[in-house]
């Protein structure tokens, strides 16, 4: 087996033009996946490539390198918007998986329940993709394409992902599981919200995991609760009107659809006030 480790985005590209190259980033699903079985291909570590680590801001963007870990997510000073991200990156695992997991690891894994997925849904996240003929950029909602299925083609890497800048946004993440640590969960939902001076809610964005083979927004339920207040008896009205066709869930040993469906609506309920009622 080949074990390369290069430095640069380049290099790594350079590595990734053969096509038989398997990436490896924080090798949280990539080991797992082998049940022991020694990688029978050569392995490509992005662990060591430069500028694929860390979080910046520029204009009116941020940009999450893609091999940024979730412990660094989780303990970095950032605004209220990236709160429900703050709190998924929590949830990512243990504490091992969250020191070693990576953010683009999470996305590319394409899991219904990848815990990242809906706070960046809820942020309209995009994906920055390199490759040897130059860089794309594409919108989370389109990158993952169905279950473990992503957007990114031969001789493609992931290199960061792009959020935008949104400083009066606020939000929340809630998920639920059998117990409240280390499951994969029931269902999820990422609020991102802004308000008015009275307490309106002037901007809603809500994103569903864990409940279809790919996370999804609630189109239906932002417009539905846009321009009400959170607690109120209209927003109780809205949120139980809704629609919520878009989603999927399935009957599995963790939960039947019939309650996933009714645990999303009080789970958005919880989310959006929550958001809501976080301080600047």
């Amino acid at each position: 087996m080949q074990f390369h480790r290069p430095e640069t985005i380049d290099a790594a590209l350079g590595l990734l033009a053969d096509g038989s190259v398997t990436m490896l980033a924080g090798g949280t699903d990539f080991f797992p996946a082998r049940a022991g079985r020694t990688a029978d291909g050569p392995v490509l570590d992005l662990s060591r490539v430069s500028g694929l680590k860390g979080i910046t801001k520029s204009g009116d963007a941020w940009r999450i390198g893609a091999t940024t870990t979730w412990s660094h997510i989780r303990d970095a000073d950032l605004p209220p918007q990236f709160t429900a991200l703050q709190l998924a990156a929590r949830e990512v695992g243990s504490i091992q998986i969250q020191n070693a997991g990576t953010i683009a690891g999470n996305i590319c894994n394409a899991s219904p329940a990848a815990d990242g997925v809906p706070p960046l849904l809820a942020m309209d996240a995009s994906v920055e993709v390199a490759g040897t003929s130059g860089s794309r950029t594409v919108p989370l909602g389109q990158f993952i394409t169905g279950v473990r299925s992503i957007a990114l083609q031969p001789g493609e890497m992931v290199t960061a992902v792009i959020v935008p800048d949104r400083p009066s946004d606020r939000s929340c993440f809630l998920k639920l599981g059998a117990r409240r640590y280390l499951v994969i969960s029931m269902a999820m939902v990422a609020a991102n919200v802004s308000v008015t001076s009275d307490g309106a809610l002037e901007s809603v964005s809500i994103a569903v995991g864990a409940c279809s083979p790919v996370a999804q927004r609630i189109d239906t339920m932002e417009r539905a609760l846009t321009g009400l207040v959170p607690g109120s008896i209209d927003f109780a009205d809205a949120l139980q009107k809704a629609d919520l066709s878009v989603l999927s869930p399935i009957d599995d040993v963790r939960a039947t659809a019939a309650y996933r469906l009714d645990a999303v609506r009080t789970l958005i309920g919880r989310a959006v006030t929550r958001a809501a009622q976080e301080k600047e």
